[in-house]
């Protein structure tokens, strides 16, 4: 019996697949649980209308997120810090202090999505990348310097 999945089933198959398996299993497990439907013409010809309209909705929104990313990889932060002695960090430079100034800058990205090994502690210039939907990569620039302190004038009493 010819059934086109309506589901991804380990050992079975991928979604939308189109099977020849066993009349009992199509009866008695596929197609009481919706997991696929009898692959008549009709069926296979709703099936490919389906798949053809999310593949166009999928490069839409593809080519979407693509741009937004070109947009992300055009900012860059500059992120001020204190340093002590020999120009050592006091702290470090996070995902969080990242997110924040993107969402500065007018982007809005979670946190979780900017792929940082580990903080960063040390002044100078680094490329961190940021994982988005669909495969979709951006880099952001970042360059940590010393804050400079404003010097005060003594006051007089």
């Amino acid at each position: 019996m010819k059934v086109i999945l309506q589901e991804t089933m380990d050992g079975v198959g991928h979604l939308g697949d189109l099977l020849d398996v066993k009349a009992g299993y199509a009866r008695n497990f596929l197609l009481p649980r919706k997991k696929a439907v009898l692959a008549d013409s009709r069926s296979i010809k709703a099936f490919e209308h389906i798949k053809h309209v999310v593949g166009e909705r999928a490069k839409k929104e593809k080519l979407e997120i693509e741009t937004h990313a070109k947009s992300i990889s055009a900012v860059s932060l500059t992120v001020e810090t204190k340093v002590g002695k020999d120009d050592k960090m006091f702290g470090s430079v996070t995902v969080k202090d990242i997110a924040e100034g993107l969402a500065e800058q007018g982007f809005t990205v979670d946190r979780r999505k900017i792929q940082l090994d580990h903080p960063i502690k040390e002044l100078g210039t680094f490329t961190v990348p940021i994982k988005l939907p669909r495969d979709v990569t951006a880099t952001v620039l970042i360059h940590v310097v010393k804050k400079q302190e404003a010097e005060t004038a003594p006051v007089e009493a």
